[in-house]
């Protein structure tokens, strides 16, 4: 079973990288959707003891869609120009890891929620546009993503999130630039390596009705320990 999810999840990332290029940003999101949505269903035990395999699915077909420097670039913010090259490579890394790990925990969580593209207006030409989608839950309230996205030589990217207009970038820019003010660049490569090395992802668990939603990132950033 390992095998065939791990030739499935690389014969889905080879489609997704050759599409990509092509596809228009809101087909792109709501094909990932569909493929995580689907194996979810088909394998319930990737949900309850798998965190391997989430992650392997997180990696095949999500993290193509995102533009991880650009995010870190942006949450960082002027403070990005005082980091090295080396530094900058860090802290993209350590941003990866710890969105990669959220959105892991969020998926072990997912309780067959149905998520809804809004049809995509985009101009002739366009090069930076707003995928939005409603998150459908019984019982709960419904919850808007809003998904910011840029074209570049790669394809459609994510650059941001915005959930229930929130946005992930904002969100952390404000508690990166209180650890780098406290403990310099690497500070925060130390303060992310810490939260990354923890067993328990954590991040989301802490704000009732979040974290069971799909492509919830905007997560509570608190959580980071700010500085060694």
């Amino acid at each position: 079973m390992r095998r065939m999810l791990v030739t499935g999840l690389a014969a889905f990332a080879g489609f997704a990288a050759s599409a990509a290029l092509a596809a228009a940003p809101d087909a792109l999101l709501s094909a990932a959707t569909m493929a995580v949505t689907a194996k979810l269903k088909q394998d319930r035990s990737l949900r309850a003891d798998s965190p391997g395999r989430i992650a392997e699915l997180v990696e095949s077909t999500i993290l193509p869609l995102f533009d991880f420097r650009h995010m870190t670039q942006l949450a960082v913010a002027r403070n990005w120009r005082l980091a090295s090259p080396e530094q900058q490579n860090a802290l993209v890394a350590g941003f990866r890891t710890l969105l990669v790990r959220t959105y892991s925990s969020a998926l072990a969580s997912y309780r067959d929620q149905a998520i809804e593209y809004k049809p995509l207006r985009m101009a002739p030409g366009e090069t930076e546009v707003t995928v939005k989608s409603i998150v459908n839950q019984p019982g709960a309230e419904r919850m808007t993503i809003d998904y910011d996205m840029e074209k570049t030589t790669a394809g459609w990217k994510v650059y941001d999130i915005k959930l229930g207009g929130i946005s992930l970038i904002t969100t952390y820019r404000s508690t990166f630039a209180q650890i780098i003010r406290d403990h310099g660049v690497d500070g925060l490569i130390a303060s992310l390596s810490a939260k990354n090395r923890q067993n328990d992802p954590g991040l989301g668990s802490r704000e009732d009705g979040v974290r069971p939603y799909l492509f919830t990132y905007a997560v509570i950033p608190s959580v980071i320990p700010r500085g060694p």
